[in-house]
């Protein structure tokens, strides 16, 4: 059985340590984790894992984030991937820095990567792991603060969440999205000692 996992993000080290990135860095993670290295390909960057009796292929779009998904689906046809083994990693303002949180479907709440992936495949009916990046920022502010680079702390707390980001896309690939979530969402709630956006999102 064969999955697609893409992790969305901007190509450029201008972009490497910004929140909107995060899904590029659980991907470098996972990567990591298996002792394998993405290659640049057509539409993005790929590695191949193999996890049980499933063969996995990370996906990092070089695309621009508004065409991520024509990267995606150049990848599932390729790979002759079915919609229900895709999962799609992206940044949440709408939960706390550190917060895991995945779904079988929903809207791209403002997500610009998550619209062009539903745009493309005209469906919102897709698995998307969502990391918090929080909401600390004034009106008018939330480009700038979705682009801008994390604080050190902000850093740390997500650094401390990737393994469990790891464990729930693994889980994803052997048991499924329903019972993954049924098992890690509550985990991947925001732990109560941390603080990094001063309590605003609890």
């Amino acid at each position: 059985m064969k999955y697609l996992i893409a992790g969305l993000g901007n190509i450029g080290e201008e972009y490497k340590n910004t929140r909107h990135n995060v899904g590029f860095m659980v991907l470098d993670a996972a990567a990591a984790a298996s002792n394998t290295s993405f290659i640049d390909r057509r539409y993005g960057f790929v590695t191949e894992m193999k996890y049980k009796n499933a063969s996995v292929i990370l996906l990092k779009p070089s695309t621009l984030m508004n065409r991520s998904g024509n990267a995606v689906r150049y990848w599932m046809q390729k790979e002759n991937i079915i919609p229900e083994n895709l999962l799609v990693i992206a940044d949440d303002i709408a939960i706390p820095t550190g917060s895991i949180r995945l779904r079988a479907k929903g809207s791209p709440g403002g997500h610009n990567g998550l619209a062009s992936i539903s745009e493309v495949f005209g469906t919102d009916d897709y698995a998307r792991l969502r990391i918090g990046i929080g909401n600390n920022f004034s009106r008018g502010g939330q480009i700038s603060y979705v682009l801008g680079e994390w604080t050190e702390d902000e850093l740390q707390v997500i650094k401390k969440r990737l393994p469990l980001a790891i464990e729930m896309i693994r889980s994803f690939v052997t048991a499924g999205c329903e019972l993954t979530m049924t098992t890690y969402n509550k985990a991947g709630k925001k732990p109560v000692d941390d603080d990094t956006d001063g309590g605003k999102n609890r």
